[in-house]
Order: C-alpha cells, then structure tokens, then sequence
C-alpha cells in the first residue's frame, strides 16, 4: 500500500512540475495528501496509523460529546516527500496556511521550526535537511492544548487541533522573493494617492538572497483583467539589498467598488539573475480608498457605503474548522444570497482564499486576531505575560503582511469582548495600535467591546460594541436608544454593532413571541425573527453607525454551550450548522437588502397551530403580495417599510389548510400546509 501512495504522489509531482515550468520558475506543489495521522503518546504500539488528508482536523466530532470534553492535546502528522532531481541546487519550503495551535516541524527527525498560532501561516526553508535522491520524513507535531502563551486564552468557539488548512512545498531559485518575511506573499502594494484621473502606488518586494554575488534586477509588470501589460518598471539591485521599492501612476483608474464593480489589477514581480528569471509571484490589488466619519459613517472612495452583514466562523459540522474550498465558496454564496456588503471575519485570521473570494464579490472585511476575552463567562483573555504579549505582536504582523494586498480588507481588529477584571490590557493595546498602523498607514483599526465605559475607546480609530438587547436582557427598542446615547457620549468616534443576534432551533416554535431564557433548552424560531426585525429596524435608520454585523452567518461549535435543546452548539447563525437551512431571519434581511424579486412565506415549519386565527406573514422585495387560504384568495397585502407584508387576523378551517401567497403576476409563489389541532 505505501509503495501505490508513492508511486501515486510521485507521478502528481512530476505533473505539477512540468506545468510549473510553463508558468515559471518558481514550484508550488500541494501537499494535503498521503499524510498519516496518529496522536501522541498513543501507548498502543501495534494500532495502524490513520491516513488522512489535508485539511484535518481531530475535533471535528468529538466537540459534541459533552460540555467542555473534546480532545486538546497532540497529534503527529507524518509522511514521505521523494527528492525530485530538479531541486538540485534551489531552495526548498514547506509553506503552512495553519496548524493550531502549535505546530513543531521535523525533517528527518530534525526540529526545522515551531510556530505558535493556529490562523496564520507559517514558512520554514527544508533545503538543508533534505536528503537528496532519496525519501525524507517530514513529522509535524500539533497541540491545541491550552497555554497561557498562545492565543486565544478564551473564547465562545471551540480551538479545532491539527493542520486543519492547506500544507505546500516551494521550491526557489538560492535567489528568490522572500517567502520567509512572516509568510508573506513577499511583496506590499500601497496605494499612496488616488483621483480621477491617476492613482499612485508604490510597491516594495522583500527578497531572500542565497547567492549574493550575483547581478540581480527586478521587473514589475501592472496588467489589467484581461492580462494587458499596463505599465512595466526594472530596478537594478545592489549588492546587500533584502529589499526594493518601485513607484507606479496608474492613469484613468479604475477602483474596487465593493459590489458594484470590484475590479482588480493584477501585477507580477519578476527577478532576473542576469538575463534569466529566476523567480516570479504575482499578487492580485485594487485601488480604493477608505475613511470612517463619526455622523456619515463608513465612505468607500469618498462616498457613503452602508456596511452590513455577519460575523463568520470557519467552522461547518462534520469538518469543524478543516473546510475544504466548496465550503468557502458555500458560505459566499450564503453571504451573496443575503445581500450583505460586508463581513467580520471572528475571532481570528481566516483562510487566505476567503480573502481572495471577498475580493471578487466586493465582500468589505474586517479581519482580527483571537486576543479573545471570556465576554459573559469566566477566565481571562489577556495577562500580563511578556510571551503572552511577543505571540500578540506576531500574530498581528503576520495577519496584516500575510494579508496586505487584498483590497476587501478595510478594517485590522485588536480584540473581542476583553475585561479589567485581571490586568488592564489597554496599554498593551495601544501599542498594538501603534504597530498595526507602522504595518499599514491605510487601513483602519478597530476593536469590539462589549462594555459602555470608555476605557476601550481610547484604543483604536473607530469602536464597535456587541450588544444582545432583547436576548441577553433588555428589550429590542434599547438597541436605538444606546446607539444615540453612545453617539452623543463619543461624538468624535465613529462607532459601529460588531454583534447583534439571538438563538433559535429550527424544531421550536410558539404561536405568541415571548422571551425565552437563552441558557434555556427551548429557542423558538420565531423569537429570533422578531428579533432582528425590531433590532435592524432601529439600525437601519442610524447612518452614523459604520458596520452593523449579525451574529452570526450560521450555527457553530462552542463546547462551552448547552442550549436550545443542543449540546455544543451557539444557535445564533440564520443558517444551520450544516448550511442545509436558512431560518426565516435569513429572508427577513434578504428582503431588505436585495432589490432583485423575491418572496418567502415565514414560519413555514410552525405548522400546528392551536389558535383558530392567526397572522400571516411574508418577506418581499416586491410592493405587494397576495394570500389564499385552501384555494381562497384572502387579501392583497402591501408590503411595509421592512419588506414584510402581513395579514392579521387569518382564520383557519379544522384540519389541514393550504397556505399560499403568491405576486399579483402569479410569478413568484410560496406556499406551506399548517394544521389546526383539534
């Protein structure tokens, strides 16, 4: 069986390398499979290892088992990589997207590296512990295990162990564009001034040089979509060089527009050794600019963009956090299907191909890293601890540099829902602050509290606030009412909802909305609906406030939760765990923030009722919609300023009735069965 695994990654080798060379020098081979997986201090000699692919994860199911009870320890990951002859003098890389939390690389049974931190990459060059023409070990050991030095401390999410993100191989010329500048793409494009007429950007590539000697120049290429070769600029490198800056004036630009038109340049640095390229990475951009204005809210190129849309964790049942890219692309579609502009990516860095799809649809982003507090439950998510704080600093320079060229990212986040009730982190907060703005002048900073003091808001450019009014206490209305007192508190402060949201269980349901206790077993579906309408309706109208984001796209792992009849599970998603169901909140925002045609029934699946009459209700983009009753027309309803048309007061006949509302074209039709117990 080994020797078909190898024969099988063998002949996948010399396919990608050939294709390789046609596209340039540089080889970038994937590496998700032929792994075996075993976990650490597994007594039982004889048992056979597991073979699994990447992306993995070892928590995927066993979250589910009980409260707090999932496996975080460590797992081994092991497999054989040949030595190809054309390696022959290059450098060699093994390239991580994300092993969490703690990953330890050996290369026949040689420490290489370790790196902490299971949301963003890491680079770690192999060539000298490679044998050549020969098989060589790699050995990958991964801890989720808790740790006082490592983020998150804490968290409403569960910490998925192992290499749950994509693994590559690299190989380079000895003189190449550096991957090893914290796993970076190695090249920064910033856009310094922008009008109608040009755009200025400068561009700074960081080099890893292993032959020093050399005449070394660097061609920069900027294209359009189509793959014209706007502009063209060569810098000669001098002897000691580990970096070069080139300046571009882009005439007539065009921006990214979010989902209007998100249009993106492409560029490609080439490095020449002589006249041969040794080297070559292309990096995707957009021009835009960016600001946040206290009473006008979020301005995309100067004009006013409303901000809207959900928190998101990578996190799907039966994978955990180990998405494949169809689950990315499935959540997307959720995320377009919604109507939604933006989204905030929580509570840590995310697969750089979400990046990269937010970037083709216009998706606005705000993207942080896991310094996580424990909100409303116990522990800390910050001490005062020298490593604590160095793995912070990491953390934050490698997400934005991993990160920088994406036009979809607006806003760099410092933290969720930290406390004072242990050391005051606001100080070392501010030095964050000071090195996400060295790292990137641009971009803005913010952060996500959950307390009204202004102790946090001293931090960062702009606040957000999570706020629960109507499901943590409270009722719906006080959503507007602290929006105005914080607007009024902080005139000078842009502020924004960094989370708003309630739980509900697909399977409960009641006739007349009643609050129900969110610790409870019982979430019903339609308090969750009555919810975000009342809170988006407040929202909706407040144009100071910059980003309103629901909490959150859809249900996830959180083996601190037993709630709404689940075991390990926050129900606050509009859509299932599986990505199966979108609950009725879905199209209630749907409806609202979508101009295309469409019609949806609600609580379809209350449909035993002991009332006799009822109120029916239905979501729509359209003016109007029309009701019968068992073939009976009913009523034509108009549709009010929330895109819900209701009719009160429906009787139901005894037994089955045949709902259906329906467009007055009769284009557009939905339609449910409810029974009338008897």
């Amino acid at each position: 069986m080994k020797n078909v695994i190898l024969t099988f990654l063998l002949l996948n080798l010399f396919a990608f390398i050939g294709s390789a060379k046609d596209n340039g020098p540089r080889i970038k081979l994937n590496l998700n499979e032929g792994w075996n997986f075993h976990f650490a201090y597994d007594v039982r000699q004889h048992t056979a290892k597991e073979q699994v692919t990447l992306p993995h994860t070892w928590n995927a199911k066993d979250v589910f088992q009980g409260n707090l009870n999932y496996y975080r320890g460590t797992g081994i990951y092991q497999r054989v990589l040949h030595y190809h002859p054309d390696w022959k003098d290059k450098r060699v890389f093994l390239y991580f997207e994300g092993a969490n939390s703690v990953a330890d690389v050996l290369v026949n049974n040689r420490f290489v590296t370790q790196h902490r931190g299971g949301y963003t990459a890491f680079c770690a060059e192999i060539t000298q512990q490679l044998q050549k023409d020969a098989d060589n070990n790699i050995t990958v050991e991964v801890s989720n295990a808790a740790r006082a030095d490592v983020l998150p401390l804490a968290g409403d999410f569960n910490i998925y162990g192992g290499l749950h993100r994509s693994v590559w191989l690299v190989v380079t010329a000895h003189n190449c564009i550096s991957p090893l500048d914290y796993a970076s793409p190695g090249i920064y494009i910033r856009t310094e001034k922008i009008t109608a007429k040009e755009a200025s950007i400068s561009v700074k590539t960081r080099l890893s040089l292993g032959d020093a000697a050399q005449r070394l120049e660097l061609r920069t290429l900027v294209k359009n979509t189509a793959g014209d070769v706007l502009l063209k600029k060569s810098s000669i490198l001098q002897r000691g060089d580990s970096s070069a800056q080139q300046q571009f004036v882009i005439e007539n630009p065009r921006l990214w527009q979010g989902k209007s038109d998100p249009y993106c340049y492409q560029l490609q640095v080439q490095l020449f050794q002589g006249d041969k390229l040794v080297d070559a990475v292309s990096q995707s951009f957009g021009l835009r600019s960016l600001r946040v204005d206290p009473d006008a809210g979020f301005l995309l190129n100067g004009k006013p963009y409303d901000l809207y849309g959900f928190g998101r964790h990578e996190d799907i049942e039966g994978r955990g956090s180990a998405l494949q890219s169809s689950d990315q692309e499935k959540d997307m579609a959720l995320i377009e299907e919604s109507g939604a502009t933006a989204m905030r990516l929580t509570h840590y860095p995310q697969s750089n191909y979400f990046y990269q799809l937010a970037d083709k649809k216009g998706i606005v982003l705000w993207t942080e890293i896991p310094l996580v507090g424990p909100g409303g439950y116990t522990g800390t998510g910050y001490i005062d601890l020298p490593a604590l704080k160095a793995h912070s600093r990491q953390l934050l320079t490698e997400l934005i540099r991993q990160q920088y060229n994406h036009p979809s990212i607006a806003f760099w986040g410092l933290f969720n829902e930290l406390k004072l009730d242990y050391d005051d982190p606001v100080p070392f907060l501010q030095e964050l602050q000071v090195i996400a703005k060295k790292e990137d002048p641009a971009r803005i900073v913010t952060c996500a509290s959950f307390m009204d003091t202004d102790h946090f808001n001293t931090v960062s450019d702009v606040i957000a606030w999570n706020k629960y009014y109507g499901w943590y206490g409270g009722k719906f209305e006080d959503i507007g009412d602290w929006a105005d007192d914080m607007h009024r508190k902080f005139k000078h402060k842009p502020i924004a909802v960094s989370e708003y949201g309630a739980g509900a269980n697909i399977n409960h349901h009641q006739e007349q909305p009643l609050p129900p206790e969110p610790g409870g077993d019982f979430h019903p579906e339609e308090w969750q609906t009555a919810y975000h309408e009342a809170n988006w309706a407040a929202l909706a109208k407040r144009p100071f406030i910059w980003g309103k984001f629901i909490w959150v796209l859809a249900d996830f792992g959180s083996s601190i939760r037993t709630e709404g009849d689940f075991t390990g599970l926050n129900d606050k998603g509009l859509v299932t765990y599986d990505r199966a169901t979108k609950k009725d909140a879905f199209y209630f925002y749907k409806a609202n923030w979508n101009k295309e045609p469409m019609l949806y029934l609600t609580e379809k699946r209350n449909n035993t009722r002991k009332a006799s009459t009822i109120s029916i209700k239905a979501y729509t983009t359209l003016p109007a919609a029309r009701l019968s009753i068992n073939g009976k027309f009913v009523g034509r309803g108009q549709a009010d300023s929330l895109h819900r048309v209701i009719w009160p007061h429906v009787p139901l006949l005894p037994g089955e009735n045949s709902v259906l509302v329906q467009s007055d074209d009769g284009k557009l039709t939905d339609q449910c069965v409810i029974r009338l117990a008897e």
